[in-house]
């Protein structure tokens, strides 16, 4: 792996000298919370935070997206489809938990079986540039997840805070890329990556939370018809929240909007625990309680997500325990059906 270093003081610069280039989404202060949004100038990214509101997962996987548009005229029906002509795109100042959420995105909408083009287009277009965790939050887990405060996964280059200035890890051949075209980025000395050998080993054991994932799905195989579920739901307000936070959650549902002869079908983020999500048109409901949807989305992400693409559809990034209005703590459940 490639390092390289850039100092402070020269980052708002190389983000302006990106702007030039780019569309660059940073993590941004609006209305009392840090979330993801094209900035203008280097000097509106938010460089000192625990992580954002919502997950940067929307710039790949909004959660309004037009998909085509229509109109019916004198000659028949006219469909306009996305032509995918935007500039290349940067996310700087990822964490390393929601740059591996992309790895699972990528599993899903970029697959053998199924190839989403609105997902890939943007995908294909955006160099992700990630900064460690230092300080890592009480409710992160992402080491049980396979992840860490400072995992490469994901990233096309890795920024770790050495105080003074970024060590800058080239993670893939896009980041090399990257980094031999601007020159800020200096060669670095030995000094400066004993001091990120030793930010990153500290950060590492700040994480205190610990759950044997790799036991859950033996757990869950035969859980189904557990009479754990009767009671787990209980204390769930199906707000979902827990799912529109989640930098992994990927159910959508398309609807049409039209007006007289035009209209666009629109893919919308949608959320397992919504009683409507399984209604079927026949009025069967094969959720039909809360129970029913809180066991889906656990099963859905430590047991059918792993049989499918053997891993779980968690990071471990801790938004669902942080956001949640009563409480209900994924690592707590975990450790729950660990134990039964």
């Amino acid at each position: 792996m490639k390092e390289m270093k850039i100092a402070k003081n020269e980052l708002v610069s190389f983000l302006d000298s990106l702007i030039s280039e780019y569309k660059v989404f940073a993590p941004v202060k609006r209305d009392g919370f840090v979330v993801f949004q094209e900035i203008y100038s280097g000097s509106e990214a938010l460089l000192v935070y625990a992580n954002s509101k919502k997950p940067p997962k929307e710039i790949l996987f909004p959660q309004s997206e037009v998909l085509f548009t229509y109109r019916l005229g004198g000659e028949g029906l006219g469909i306009e489809e996305p032509t995918f002509k935007d500039k290349q795109m940067v996310i700087f100042g990822i964490r390393p938990c929601d740059a591996k959420s992309l790895v699972i995105l990528d599993d899903i909408f970029n697959s053998q079986v199924y190839k989403d083009v609105y997902y890939i287009a943007k995908r294909e277009k955006t160099l992700v540039i990630a900064i460690g965790c230092n300080r890592p939050s009480s409710t992160c887990f992402c080491t049980s997840l396979g992840g860490g405060p400072f995992s490469p996964d994901g990233s096309d280059l890795l920024l770790v805070d050495i105080d003074h200035e970024y060590v800058v890890q080239a993670v893939t051949e896009k980041g090399k890329q990257f980094l031999k075209k601007h020159s800020e980025f200096k060669k670095v000395e030995e000094h400066s990556l004993s001091l990120m050998r030793s930010v990153i080993e500290t950060a590492g054991v700040l994480i205190k939370s610990k759950v044997e994932t790799g036991e859950i799905k033996k757990k869950l195989d035969v859980m189904f018809d557990d009479p754990f579920w009767d009671w787990l739901h209980e204390k769930c307000l199906d707000c979902a929240v827990c799912t529109y936070l989640c930098p992994t959650c990927h159910c959508f549902d398309i609807t049409d909007e039209a007006l007289d002869q035009r209209g666009e079908r629109v893919r919308i983020w949608d959320s397992c625990a919504f009683p409507m999500f399984t209604l079927e048109a026949s009025g069967v409901n094969p959720r039909p309680t809360s129970k029913e949807r809180t066991r889906q989305r656990i099963m859905h992400k430590f047991k059918y997500f792993v049989d499918n693409h053997d891993m779980a559809a968690c990071v471990g990034c801790g938004r669902c325990i942080k956001e949640c209005p009563v409480n209900l703590d994924i690592r707590t459940v975990l450790n729950s059906i660990l134990n039964r």
